[in-house]
């Protein structure tokens, strides 16, 4: 992971002089995420909360699919609107990498857990980027429409494949992340196997080559609600999302849905602050961030939406819905009974791949 000294130096004054300006701090920002349940529970833990305490008015963007190209945008435009941004864990390191996301002092700018440890040992390995803020753990997987699986459910992820004994739609995100491992899984490439294959132009025609087996099958999703809403309304038998997402379509909606834990993919989410903030709004969005990542805030949000709490102080304090009332220990993505056969999502990998097989994704699409 690459340190840029000079950056951090940079980072560190204007930080200073934005924490010396602090009476100036802008009373709106601007919060991107991914919309949904998944924002839902960020504005009952988090937003609302500051807001409250601040008087700060936040403005919700759901563009976070689309985050690291508006950010490259806004840079040559020189004119960032956004304050804080949450990104999956590859695209951090994309952004960081391009120096498009300001480098965190995890132990001076984010608060230490109850006991005094401090931020740092509290996230530990979840820390993939100099400018990743670590929120949650989650999981890609599938979710499935009960009432047209017949008497026999999915127990497989390769069930995606498998038009014969599960007809019907399917849906799958535009893009190429997790699609083309459990391709390759669904190939018979070993689990351990997958991403030395997935780096050689043989191996993504190869995955491109079992996806080719469903194409005429896909419905193609670009937002986390719309898997959700395509199982409500029947019109896909099985369809990837988020385990949240299905969390609360099962829980919450009570809909003929269930969910597929095998290879489900763990991956991680956090917030970024952008480069190129004025010293007033970016001592905003560090104290903003100082807030919503510290032990009970990161719980809190747990109790909304069943992903895994990033900081290991804030696992104990994981308890019930907070309008349901069920234990929400049973419902992550690492409950031992749900995590017997995870598949490990390679950061490094796609940050170091992305363009290219987005690229080669998208071309495969359009034929």
């Amino acid at each position: 992971m690459k340190l840029r000294k000079s950056l951090m130096a940079t980072t560190a004054l204007t930080v200073a002089a934005g924490m010396a300006a602090a009476q100036d701090m802008p009373m709106e920002m601007t919060i991107v995420s991914w919309g949904g349940a998944y924002t839902k529970s960020q504005q009952n833990a988090y937003h609302t909360p500051y807001s409250e305490k601040t008087g700060v008015t936040i403005i919700n963007d759901d563009s976070s699919a689309e985050a690291v190209a508006k950010l490259r945008a806004m840079n040559e435009a020189g004119n960032i609107t956004w304050d804080v941004v949450d990104v999956v864990a590859a695209d951090a390191i994309r952004l960081c990498d391009e120096g498009l996301a300001m480098e965190i002092d995890h132990d001076t700018m984010l608060a230490t857990a109850p006991d005094g440890t401090p931020a740092t040992e509290d996230f530990g390995d979840l820390i993939v980027s100099d400018c990743f803020i670590p929120q949650i753990v989650y999981s890609i997987t599938v979710g499935y429409r009960t009432d047209l699986v017949g008497d026999t459910p999915p127990t497989s992820i390769c069930a995606l494949f498998d038009t014969e004994a599960y007809p019907g739609q399917r849906s799958l995100e535009k893009r190429p992340i997790v699609n083309m491992e459990w391709a390759l899984l669904c190939d018979g490439v070993a689990k351990a196997d997958v991403y030395d294959v997935l780096a050689t132009e043989e191996g993504q025609n190869q995955a491109l080559a079992k996806l080719d087996t469903i194409k005429d099958d896909v419905v193609w999703w670009s937002a986390g609600a719309d898997t959700p809403q395509l199982l409500a309304d029947g019109e896909v038998i099985m369809g990837s999302t988020y385990n949240g997402r299905l969390f609360s379509l099962i829980e919450e909606q009570g809909q003929p849905v269930g969910m597929l834990w095998d290879a489900q993919v763990f991956d991680l989410d956090g917030w970024i602050i952008p480069t190129g903030l004025s010293p007033e709004r970016q001592a905003r969005a560090l104290d903003y961030i100082m807030f919503a990542t510290d032990t009970q805030r990161l719980a809190d949000q747990a109790s909304w939406i069943s992903y895994g709490p990033a900081r290991k102080s804030s696992a104990p304090l994981v308890g019930t819905h907070a309008e349901l009332g069920i234990e929400m220990a049973p419902h992550m993505p690492t409950d031992p009974a749900n995590a017997e056969n995870t598949f490990l999502y390679n950061y490094e990998f796609w940050a170091d791949y992305r363009d290219d097989m987005d690229a080669k994704f998208q071309a495969w699409l359009a034929q």
